[in-house]
């Protein structure tokens, strides 16, 4: 099926042309600069529409196109791609072909952040691969999709606590843990970082890709939690404020490792 794309640029009198354009069965009119844009079916009498426009308008200009029906259900899948990210990579279902399984993350792109297409996860991603080591006990903070706690586990932690507070994402999240094989290892818990920090204490790493005000009220809960030979990845940071942020952590903390990709900036810590 394809659709009449009408580019109608009128003489006169706007609002006559648009009133035409509904009662030829327009469902909407976009007003592109000195021109009125619309679409019919493609069994519209697209003579007759020329004719109603004519009447209301007869200097009006039409241009009309063939637009074919796009099926948006499909179209959108075009926009998420596949990230390969060091020794993982992030991928949707559908792009997910023969990849190893091991190493690779399938994310069902829904409701919850962290898909792989932002910036901000894909350098949490870079560093952990340099923080995790087999056998460690995580906590991921601001879980979203699932994605970094997946990651973790494919990266040989033993237990990962995938803390997300909102209650929407929680479905998504357990929906990707399971089909990355990984329920054994990665529990997705509803509830607040700072409160569920101290129950899942102590961890070895901690991963908080959230907004740089939350993490620095989270910094006390994060120590506490943190086991003696402890790391933690600090994401969701904009590079403007890297400045800011090493302020706030000179004191208590040292710096292992950074990663930015655009205008994010991402910092592995470890208590000093």
């Amino acid at each position: 099926m394809s659709w009449h794309a009408l580019r109608v640029r009128p003489s006169r009198d706007r609002e006559l042309v648009i009133a035409a354009l509904f009662a030829s069965g327009s469902q909407g009119v976009l007003e592109d600069g000195d021109s009125l844009v619309t679409h019919f079916p493609s069994d519209a009498d697209v003579d007759e529409i020329r004719a109603g426009i004519a009447r209301a308008d007869s200097g009006a200009t039409v241009e009309v196109t063939e637009s074919p029906t796009v099926d948006w259900s499909e179209a959108w899948k075009h926009g998420v791609g596949a990230h390969d990210l060091g020794t993982l990579a992030v991928v949707p279902p559908w792009l997910e072909g023969k990849r190893d399984p091991a190493r690779t993350i399938v994310i069902d792109p829904g409701m919850a952040f962290g898909t792989g297409e932002h910036q901000s996860t894909r350098c949490v991603m870079r560093l952990m691969q340099q923080i995790i080591r087999l056998g460690d006990h995580v906590a991921d903070l601001g879980a979203g999709s699932g994605v970094l706690s997946i990651a973790a586990a494919k990266l040989g932690a033993a237990s990962v606590a995938a803390i997300e507070m909102d209650p929407e994402a929680i479905g998504n999240a357990q929906e990707n843990v399971d089909r990355n094989g990984v329920a054994d290892r990665v529990s997705v818990i509803e509830g607040e970082a700072g409160l569920l920090l101290q129950l899942v204490a102590p961890v070895r790493v901690v991963l908080a890709n959230i907004l740089s005000s939350v993490l620095v009220e989270l910094l006390p809960a994060i120590a506490a939690a943190l086991a003696p030979d402890g790391e933690v990845i600090l994401s969701g940071i904009l590079v403007a404020e890297r400045s800011d942020m090493l302020a706030v952590l000179q004191s208590d903390w040292r710096v292992l490792a950074e990663e930015a990709e655009e205008k994010w900036w991402s910092v592995a810590v470890a208590r000093a």
